[in-house]
C-alpha cells in the first residue's frame, strides 16, 4: 500500500497490486473491511467509479447479491461521487433510497457511477447507479450534510 493519508475511521489508500491496482479505498474502516473492500478512482472525464468484485459472502440465500450488500455499497459510492465537492470535509449521510433493478452473481464486477444533483452548501445531492458486469442492479439517490468544522 501507499499514498496513504490518516482519517478518523481508516486511512485513504492506494492499492499498489492486483486487480484493482492504483484504486483508493480506506484501509483500516472496520465496517468497510468487513463489507467489501469497496474502491474508488477518477475517471478520464473527472467522475469518480467506485468498484468491488462480488464474492460468495456478499450472496443471499438465493444465490445472488444481498440488498443490504448493494446499499452498504451505494452509501460508500456517494461518497466517492461527492469526492470533490466534500473537499477533505467530514459527513454524514442523511438519506439514501433505492430501487432494486436487477440481480449481481457471484464473481461479477459491481461499479457504481453517479453525479451530484445539487451541491455547493452543507447539503449535497447525489444520485446514481449500480451495476453488475455493466447490467444495472440498483439506482440510487442519496443525500450528504457536511459536518462543521471544530
Amino acid at each position: 500500500m501507499s499514498d496513504a493519508n490518516e482519517a478518523s475511521f481508516g486511512t485513504l489508500s492506494t492499492m499498489d497490486s492486483g486487480e484493482f491496482a492504483g484504486w483508493q479505498y480506506w484501509q483500516g474502516d472496520p465496517y468497510e473491511t468487513r463489507s467489501g473492500p469497496f474502491y474508488h478512482r477518477r475517471e478520464d472525464d473527472g467522475s469518480y467509479v467506485s468498484a468491488f468484485r462480488a464474492e460468495a459472502r456478499h450472496m443471499n440465500g438465493g444465490g445472488f447479491m444481498h440488498g443490504g450488500c448493494l446499499l452498504t455499497f451505494a452509501d460508500f459510492a456517494l461518497f466517492a461521487i461527492a469526492t470533490d465537492e466534500l473537499n477533505g470535509d467530514h459527513a454524514v449521510t442523511l438519506n439514501l433510497a433505492g430501487d432494486f433493478l436487477g440481480a449481481v452473481q457471484v464473481g461479477a464486477l459491481v461499479e457504481a457511477r453517479g453525479e451530484i444533483t445539487r451541491g455547493g452548501g452543507k447539503t449535497i445531492f447525489v444520485r446514481g447507479l449500480v451495476t453488475g458486469d455493466g447490467k444495472p442492479a440498483l439506482s440510487f439517490t442519496g443525500i450528504i450534510r457536511r459536518l462543521s468544522r471544530r
